[in-house]
């Protein structure tokens, strides 16, 4: 059994949280990251906090195995320093096609006026490493000893967890609308940020999927230049206290009401089976820290089936708080898991 987690929008729609409470929740034997170190994912737990780039949000289970696929692209030195943050370095892999970022590209890249000033890139070096490995000059995990102990064969991995009965767990990055071929072309990132596009980095084909779970935050954000319909002012964002800012670059994040036609696109190209919700408190106030669908008051459960109806998936996953177990969970409830 495979579950795949996405983002829906533009990113920043709490994978982390997501991620880390299927994690602890779901007890998954094998969890693995796609994506590159641009895009960061916030895990807060019994108080304390993590902002990952690439190690995957579920590592808080110390059952779980954990990967970053094919697909993905790290530098050493935020991948080394991630493991030894997390504690990780006993059940860590990493594929040996894996692509690694080094300074000359991080160099290049935040060198590149068009990518720093007109796309708004967050300057890691993703873009230039991921050009480079189509082009075939890129090093990848296998060519780099401080890296040999972590190599694995993760397809493989991934297909024997699956044949022998257990659980897999794949996080995305970022947002279908940063799809280098489905979002708002050229204000994108650098790959396929939709469920097919992470099934690839990972390396396995969809007959292995069970869940495909799509996440909106209750509003829109984005970081970096391009589109926002309906874009809310700086001074009205505030006021609805709608404020955030980026894992990675620590740059304001721009807001908007949730879109219900972005979201149907999302979840029709995702082939969406399950949509999660994050930040309910942030609409209604009153619902912080809720776990209990029964306790939410009639207006947030009315925007709640909205959404479910207009979508026409259900909404399994509320997230009320910035906790990891800050959720409500109508998965048993609506599909019988």
């Amino acid at each position: 059994m495979l579950d795949i987690v996405v983002g829906g929008f533009y990113g920043d729609e709490g994978k982390g949280k997501i991620v880390s409470y299927l994690g602890i929740n779901d007890n998954p034997n094998l969890s693995i990251r796609t994506g590159g170190i641009n895009a960061g994912h916030t895990i807060s737990f019994q108080g304390k906090t993590w902002k990952l780039r690439i190690v995957p949000s579920s590592f808080l289970n110390r059952n779980t195995l954990l990967a970053l696929g094919p697909g993905a692209v790290t530098s050493i030195d935020a991948l080394m320093n991630e493991i030894k943050e997390t504690e990780i370095s006993n059940r860590f892999f990493i594929d040996k096609h894996a692509a690694i970022i080094t300074e000359d590209e991080r160099k290049r890249e935040r060198e590149d006026e068009y990518l720093m000033k007109v796309i708004g890139s967050t300057g890691q070096g993703v873009g230039y490493a991921e050009s480079e490995r189509i082009l075939r000059k890129l090093k990848l995990a296998s060519q780099y000893p401080k890296l040999e102990k972590f190599l694995a064969d993760i397809p493989k991995m991934t297909i024997e967890t699956i044949e022998n009965g257990g659980k897999v767990l794949v996080e995305g990055t970022q947002g279908f609308l940063l799809s280098l071929y489905h979002g708002n072309y050229p204000y994108v990132t650098s790959r396929n940020t939709t469920s097919s596009g992470v099934l690839s980095e990972v390396g396995v084909g969809p007959k292995y999927v069970n869940n495909v779970i799509v996440i909106f935050k209750s509003f829109v954000t984005r970081v970096g230049e391009g589109p926002l319909e309906g874009e809310l002012s700086v001074e009205e964002a505030k006021k609805r206290g709608l404020i955030e800012f980026g894992t990675v670059t620590g740059r304001q994040r721009r807001a908007s009401e949730f879109n219900i036609n972005l979201a149907k696109d999302s979840v029709k190209i995702n082939s969406a089976t399950q949509v999660a919700i994050t930040k309910l408190d942030a609409l209604f106030k009153e619902v912080y820290k809720v776990r209990n669908y029964d306790k939410l008051p009639m207006e947030a459960k009315r925007w709640i089936e909205n959404i479910e109806n207009e979508l026409k998936v259900p909404v399994t996953l509320i997230g009320t708080g910035e906790d990891t177990n800050d959720i409500i969970d109508l998965r048993k409830e609506k599909i019988g898991e």
